[in-house]
């Protein structure tokens, strides 16, 4: 049986299995723990049939395993993504109670996903040194793209048409989107609901987000191809896009290199969007109900935001 001390014994192993040292995992602890209390001390409704809570927080029967090692069943399930019943083989719990351990875990963890341009533009920071911005786009705030992830077929032609929706012709199957908003240095600015694949292009994807209207006067955004047209909505904001080739006009050698360019900082979101498929639940098929999609990635996204809060994937200077 895994638990978070016999863990402990073996540091590489409790990487590979949730994507932290041991180190890492106690200081994401330390604030999961209060989050997790505050979170259960609000609850006033019962977890499966939503009435009113008749007894305290904490009564009842206890949890077989301690808060830590219900963590790391919750970041084993993001990191590995097995299905409930193996996953309770390795912790010594049937179906249910693994169950019920990941999506605590996940509710604690998405409570604590607040990232800065989701929050009033007073309480964010302002990019001022020269390891925070770009050197050749010193104005650019945000670096846009979108992130799809393929769900699983549909099993009858009821449920065809209801996933008509989630088929994606770029992909050529039933993908979930979400948008992923990166600061220069990687970190995560924003991160969307999930929208189905086919049906949300990703230009009405980030006009649906309102984005672009967080943007301060003077802070640009930067965005790939899929986006053209952005600038027809916001024609006040700066937008960085590579031009797109037209059928009856080849781009010129300085357009291909304006876009080399702009694909060298671009690259920062996708290396971002890297780091959170490292966690299987977001790069395998996704296995469950697609209402809980946007609750894993922003786990996942938090996740992923404190690790490159203390190792930026890359920084720029001002030359």
């Amino acid at each position: 049986m895994i638990t978070y001390e016999n863990l402990l014994r073996r540091p590489a192993a409790f990487r590979s299995l949730t994507g932290h040292s041991p180190e890492q995992f106690d200081a994401l602890f330390a604030a999961f723990a209060p989050a997790h209390e505050t979170r259960c001390q609000a609850r006033l409704t019962t977890k499966k049939e939503g009435k009113p809570r008749q007894r305290k927080v904490g009564g009842g029967p206890r949890p077989r395993h301690d808060l830590k090692t219900r963590l790391l069943i919750a970041l084993f399930w993001l990191r590995v993504y097995p299905t409930f019943e193996v996953l309770g083989f390795f912790f010594s719990l049937n179906k249910t109670n693994v169950h019920d351990a990941v999506h605590d875990g996940l509710e604690t963890l998405q409570t604590l996903a607040h990232f800065p341009f989701e929050r009033p533009a007073a309480e964010r920071k302002k990019l001022r040194s020269a390891a925070a911005v770009m050197d050749a786009f010193p104005d650019v705030r945000l670096v846009i793209d979108a992130k799809e992830q393929r769900v699983q077929r549909p099993k009858s032609s009821k449920e065809e048409d209801r996933q008509r929706p989630y088929y994606s012709g770029k992909k050529k199957c039933h993908t979930l989107k979400n948008q992923v908003a990166v600061e220069p240095d990687g970190r995560i600015g924003a991160v969307s609901a999930s929208v189905p694949g086919g049906g949300v292009h990703d230009l009405t994807l980030l006009r649906m987000t309102r984005l672009m209207e967080r943007l301060e006067p003077g802070e640009a955004a930067m965005a790939d191809k899929g986006y053209e047209g952005l600038g027809k909505y916001y024609p006040e904001q700066t937008i960085y896009q590579p031009i797109k080739a037209r059928k009856n006009r080849r781009l010129t050698e300085e357009e291909k290199a304006y876009n080399r360019k702009i694909a060298r900082y671009r690259i920062v979101v996708e290396h971002t969007n890297a780091q959170l498929s490292q966690f299987e639940a977001l790069k395998q098929v996704y296995r469950h109900e697609r209402k809980g999609h946007s609750r894993v990635v922003r786990a996942v996204a938090y996740l992923v935001d404190r690790r490159i809060q203390q190792r930026p994937l890359k920084r720029y200077s001002i030359a």
